[in-house]
């Protein structure tokens, strides 16, 4: 084989060489371009997933969102619920304290808190013990209270009567200031207790009525004129109290009462000083003067 011949083969077999080197670097081209698409579309499935995974999170977040939303207003209907049922607790407490003020109200005005005690009823065991035990209550209660007693009474027991009388006198000693007043009529014996306060008053349309003492006796002569005497100091103790008290002599007041009720308006007992002052007087009575 000639020179020429061998140089022909090589090159040939080099061309053939540098194709084929030519085709695998086309196929690792290729294969790189196939590589990079897989990679590209892996990227874009990647991106797909993301954008898929940020909605699905959107989605979570606005449901949340809503849910909380949901649950705020469920807490606020709650909160105007337990605001609604505190406005009413306060309304029954407000309800409940206005009644209470009204009882106490109530109960401040009745007589026996403001120490005004009416005695109406006849002067006996019964009613003056009554009358002492109240009045010890107040004293206990309250040593230096203002005292009133309205009498509206025909009189009765002389005994229970003094009884009575002295009691209020302790009382005006212990520091008690006794207003005594009488509405209607106070006759015999509560015409003497009405002699017992501080201040005496008389109702316009109210009477006093005097009268000597009475007690029944029977027995022995004897027996007779011990209780005759009896009575005679007891009727001295009653002028006593009355001429101390007013403007009546003893002789006066026998002249008037002797065999006799002896009935005195309301202006005699201010002009004779059996009391202070009278009240509950017609405003016309003003007017017309």
């Amino acid at each position: 084989m000639s020179e020429e011949n061998k140089q022909s083969k090589e090159e040939e077999k080099v061309t053939l060489q540098l194709k084929e080197a030519q085709v695998q670097k086309l196929k690792a081209e290729a294969k790189k371009l196939e590589i990079e698409a897989k990679i590209l579309s892996n990227n874009q499935q990647k991106q797909e997933i993301d954008i898929k995974k940020a909605q699905i999170l959107f989605q979570k977040e606005e449901l949340n969102f809503k849910v909380l939303a949901e649950k705020e207003k469920l807490n606020l209907k709650n909160l105007k619920v337990l605001l609604k049922k505190e406005k009413i607790n306060l309304e029954l407490k407000q309800l409940d304290l206005e009644n209470e003020l009204e009882s106490i109200e109530i109960r401040n005005s009745r007589d026996d808190r403001n120490y005004l005690y009416r005695f109406n009823e006849k002067v006996s065991s019964e009613s003056v013990r009554r009358c002492m035990e109240t009045l010890t209550e107040w004293h206990r209660l309250d040593p230096e209270c203002d005292i009133e007693i309205i009498f509206s009474s025909p009189g009765g027991s002389i005994i229970d009567g003094f009884e009575l009388f002295d009691f209020l006198q302790d009382l005006r000693y212990q520091g008690h200031h006794l207003t005594t007043g009488t509405l209607g009529y106070a006759a015999s014996m509560a015409g003497v207790l009405l002699q017992a306060g501080d201040v005496r008053w008389v109702g316009q349309q109210a009477w006093v009525m005097i009268h000597r003492a009475a007690f029944g006796a029977w027995g022995k002569t004897y027996e007779i004129e011990d209780e005759v005497k009896f009575i005679q100091r007891i009727e001295e103790r009653i002028l006593g109290i009355f001429t101390s008290r007013s403007k009546l002599t003893k002789t006066k007041i026998k002249r008037n009462w002797d065999r006799k009720d002896w009935w005195i308006s309301a202006d005699e007992a201010i002009d004779m000083g059996l009391v202070d002052e009278i009240r509950a007087k017609l405003p016309e009575h003003f007017s017309s003067k």
